[in-house]
């Protein structure tokens, strides 16, 4: 087998011809971005998770029938996400006491919009994944998880200085890459 990149029209079909190991490159490719797009619907990481894994169960089934549009899998990715999403919403309404509000995910999706912020989030996740690991863990306990500096510092025994600076530094990196994928 080479390493050379398949693209994704190739790895569509024969994920449609039932290769489970073209489904898995599919899911390693898209599942971080999915991710982002649900946990901006459904501001839950929790629920943002079993929106992915509910994304691609309908990507698995339907793919042997999806006509890809475009190269990439993404906007259709998203636009099934989006419906996952309502459904969790909906599912989470029914079994809350505080109703969530319909506004919340709009009726109408800008796909081309959503497809922009899955690649500048997964542009973002890439530049992460190039940072040494405690900058990794610093951000991941910040910026994903909500820590501040002194519990972030506290549970990674380092100081408190040392997160607010490396922090600063990573968001400037993350804002820097964000706005080269948003530029046309």
């Amino acid at each position: 087998m080479t390493h050379d990149v398949i693209d994704d029209r190739t790895l569509v079909a024969r994920a449609a011809g039932g290769s489970e190991q073209a489904f898995r490159a599919l899911y390693r490719a898209y599942a971080r971005p999915v991710y982002w797009v649900a946990f901006g619907l459904v501001a839950d990481a929790t629920d943002a998770e079993d929106v992915v894994q509910e994304t691609f169960v309908v990507a698995w089934k339907k793919i042997p029938s999806l006509r890809l549009e475009g190269d990439s899998l993404l906007p259709w990715l998203a636009t099934v996400c989006r419906l996952q999403a309502q459904n969790r919403l909906r599912a989470r309404r029914r079994h809350s006491s505080h109703a969530t509000l319909d506004h919340e995910i709009p009726a109408v999706v800008d796909v081309e919009a959503q497809v922009v912020q899955a690649q500048t989030v997964a542009a973002i996740l890439a530049a992460v994944d190039r940072l040494s690991e405690l900058d990794r863990e610093i951000f991941r306990l910040c910026a994903a998880e909500g820590y501040g500096y002194e519990a972030a510092a506290a549970k990674l025994g380092v100081s408190h200085g040392t997160v607010r600076n490396r922090l600063s530094r990573i968001r400037s990196r993350v804002r820097a890459t964000a706005m080269e994928t948003e530029t046309p």
